[in-house]
């Protein structure tokens, strides 16, 4: 009689023998390939089994499994960080104002560039440093709000662009986004998307952030791969700080889980872009260091900037750009708020650092740290002018043509930094963080746009400690230096698809070679107008418009002045040689003419108000062309971008509820928050719609007292201006079940956009509240059967 053995006892054999099976026919591990010699194709081909297959098992063809792909051997960790709006003079460990001890101690530890360059604004330097192509080659020639539809400019990110999270994936890395997402088209971020150009379809494992510009950071919209993440209940809640946490969480686990497997940590945490949001204690640790202002600021950080070797002993300050006041010739009053709003900068931009150092710590504790590269690309521009002349309290009136008063702003200058603002400091300040440059952000002809300080760190690896490097660099030779470091070269072909040439340069032998020599000759540069050509160690420059006044005007590319700079004498641009060298200025105006028609950079677009409104550029809305919605409980955060064209009409938003004996209360339909929307919400028995005129007023309209049961609730917005016109007045009207219940007029209404980041939410508000008459998030408490928005 046959023994039986018990099946536990089977299960248990079996995986021993599995075991030892995969043990022995385990793919081995990828050899550290020779430079140029990688595969150009990624290792993802499909799996087959290469025994021989009967009709029965046999110990001789034991099953096999395919193989996860493994790394390059050897293969470092990389950390990447990239600061938002951020001046080459702002920080301390470049001769700034700012301490920053995290940027100091990873300096020491490793490298400082002092040639580094981005493209002027956002999403086109985002776009570069993930892909390895220029901004325009990538459709990224401009944010994604105004995006056009020409090549350059799309903002659609091409599958022939591939990125750097997908190619280390496929090269077995695990990768993470936290932070910034500012490259999915606006009309594709709503909760259905598609997802394939969000960060997860990007070739990054995993995603903690939010997709948009910029981010209120107290009520922040944060999305978890492609889930909307519930508001915190912490009383003290930062987004920098959780941004920080999600990071460090995220490399603990992944080494914990696979400590075998190299990660590539992207880290974009949003500030130093606005609002500028701080706690109040990292704000007062500033009170008073900036009394002197901006023109005695810059001429210290010079000083400290040549002291620290970070720029050339006879550097000289460029002149203050056309239309800064001078610090001198301000009013008491204006020197005290614009002196607050620069301390809260400054506390806003310590904090950060301070939370970037806690990642950096924390990956500085893990097995095989010292294989880690550390790059800190410190702003993906120069600091931003968008604040005005007078500085703000809200940076959506710059977007939509509303300058401020600084007489208006200096009422509320103990609540600077806090909820209640979405605040950003003058521009002269910006310029100021920039030093010793012209210009600031969006400028792309002069370095106060594109020159940002880059910090490398690879203890493993590199030995100059402290070192400086000088050679001139652009953000697209990141990610050929890093395929370099790593020992991949990029794929001719990804995910099917022929990949276009990577545009830039590896500058890898500068790790190791301080005169290593320079790899790029040529760069233009171009945003909204604004260009430059770097040429063999000359520079051309030819500037449009003032970054502060969002109000272009006309504009005629072939008249416009040209500048020229030997950068080789002349390290801030503080020469214009244009008079002296006409020939040369000739050469370098025909070679940007070439490389503009070789990148996509053509045709040169300097329209402003009009490519902000996505109505007069018929980019695609997932909304479509309709005149009636209809939106049901739980449809929250529909992005601006998915929602229907409110602005400079009539609508009605006609809600169907119903109100309980014991009454209800909460908010019904919203669309914006704290930097200007629209709302209806119930409370006391009455309707109230508020009307949020990007934060200068807000005005409310009340209903007498609503009947029980089912309602019908509609609110009418007659709009008095004519076709084209922006921003009229408006009449509003409040029926319940088709009797009027309240009536009130708009004096003004929002020309352009009403929120920077926020949209439509049903039965709840998310982000922040229209006004301050409730607390978030305000849920509903009867009962919504459908919210319907009618064009009228």
């Amino acid at each position: 009689m046959r023994s039986r053995i018990p099946f536990s006892a089977v299960v248990v054999c079996g995986l021993i023998a599995f075991s030892r099976w995969s043990a022995a026919l385990a793919l081995p591990p990828a050899e550290e390939p020779p430079q140029g010699v990688t595969p150009k194709v990624l290792p993802r081909s499909d799996f087959h089994f290469d025994g021989k297959v009967g009709k029965t098992f046999k110990e001789s063809d034991p099953p096999q499994f395919p193989q996860p792909v493994q790394a390059p051997k050897g293969a470092p960790n990389v950390v990447l960080i990239l600061l938002d709006d951020t001046g080459f003079g702002q920080y301390s460990t470049f001769g700034g104002g700012i301490p920053s001890p995290t940027l100091d101690k990873l300096a020491a530890e490793g490298l400082r560039y002092n040639r580094f360059h981005t493209t002027a604004l956002c999403s086109p330097t985002r776009a570069s440093l993930i892909t390895g192509r220029n901004h325009h080659s990538a459709t990224f020639g401009c944010i994604t709000e105004a995006a056009t539809g020409y090549d350059g400019y799309t903002c659609v990110l091409p599958r022939s662009c591939g990125t750097i999270g997908e190619v280390l994936r496929q090269n077995g890395y695990m990768t993470a986004w936290i932070g910034k997402n500012h490259n999915t088209p606006t009309w594709e971020t709503s909760s259905i998307g598609p997802f394939d150009r969000w960060a997860n379809g990007l070739g990054f494992d995993y995603f903690y952030g939010f997709n948009a510009g910029d981010m209120n950071h107290w009520d922040p919209l944060l999305i978890e791969n492609r889930n909307l993440v519930p508001k915190s209940k912490d009383p003290n809640y930062h987004m920098t700080e959780d941004l920080a946490d999600k990071a460090i969480d995220w490399v603990r686990k992944s080494t914990s889980i696979s400590p075998d497997k190299p990660f590539f940590l992207y880290v974009a945490p949003g500030a130093n872009h606005s609002p500028h949001h701080a706690p109040k204690e990292w704000i007062d640790k500033f009170k008073g260091q900036f009394d002197a202002g901006w023109d005695a600021y810059r001429e210290a950080t010079l000083a400290r900037q040549i002291q620290l070797g970070v720029v050339p002993p006879d550097t000289k300050l460029t002149t203050r750009s056309e239309g800064l006041p001078a610090w001198d010739t301000l009013k008491d009053g204006q020197k005290k708020v614009y002196a607050r709003m620069m301390e809260t900068f400054a506390g806003y931009s310590a904090h950060v650092d301070h939370h970037m150092g806690r990642i950096i710590d924390e990956v500085k504790k893990l097995p095989n740290a010292d294989n880690t590269i550390f790059l800190y690309i410190v702003g993906d521009n120069g600091a931003s002018a968008e604040g005005g002349l007078e500085g703000s309290l809200n940076e959506n009136l710059f977007f939509n043509g509303f300058p401020e008063k600084w007489e208006e702003n200096l009422a509320h200058i103990d609540e600077i930094g806090g909820p209640k603002w979405f605040n950003h400091f003058p521009s002269a300040w910006a310029h100021a963080m920039s030093t010793p440059f012209q210009w600031t952000k969006q400028v792309a002809s002069h370095f106060g746009g594109t020159r940002n300080p880059m910090i490398i760190s690879w203890p493993a690896k590199i030995k100059d400690r402290g070192g400086l490097r000088t050679q001139f660099l652009h953000v697209i030779d990141i990610v050929p230096t890093l395929y370099e470091a790593i020992g991949v070269t990029p794929p001719t072909t990804l995910n099917g698809i022929e990949q276009k040439p990577i545009e830039g340069a590896s500058f890898f032998k500068s790790f190791t070679e301080k005169a290593a020599p320079e790899s790029r000759k040529t760069q233009y540069f171009e945003m909204f107008v604004n260009r430059g050509i770097y040429h063999d160690g000359w520079m051309a420059s030819s500037r449009s418009f003032v970054p502060w006044d969002p109000n272009r005007g006309d504009f005629d590319p072939f008249t416009a002045k040209w500048e020229l700079y030997n950068l080789g004498k002349d390290f801030s641009q503080a020469e214009d040689l244009a008079a002296k060298n006409p020939e040369k200025l000739k050469e370098l105006e025909s070679t940007f003419w070439t490389e503009a028609e070789k990148y996509n950079v053509l045709p040169l677009d300097w329209r402003g108000v009009e490519r902000l409104s996505g109505e007069l550029q018929g980019r695609p809305n997932l909304a479509g062309k309709r005149d009636k919605y209809v939106y049901y409980p739980g449809q929250i955060a529909l992005p601006s971008g998915a929602c229907p064209p409110l602005l400079n009409k009539s609508f009605t938003v006609t809600s169907n509820i119903e109100i309980p004996e014991n009454g209800a209360e909460g908010m019904i339909f919203t669309e914006g928050g704290v930097t200007g929307g629209c709302g209806i919400y119930l409370r006391d028995g009455k309707a109230h719609f508020v009307y949020n005129m990007l934060a200068l007023d807000r005005y409310t309209i009340t209903s007498e007292a609503l009947p029980k049961g089912k309602v019908t609730l509609a609110m009418h917005l007659a709009y008095e201006g004519k076709p084209g016109e922006l921003g009229k007045p408006a009449t509003v009207t409040l029926t319940a079940n088709g009797k009027k219940v309240g009536e009130g007029k708009l004096p003004k209404t929002v020309p352009l956009q009403f929120s920077l980041g926020e949209g439509i939410d049903i039965g709840l508000d998310t982000g922040s509240a229209v006004d301050f008459t409730y607390k978030l998030p305000f849920a509903f408490t009867g009962k919504i059967e459908s919210v319907t928005v009618e064009l009228k």
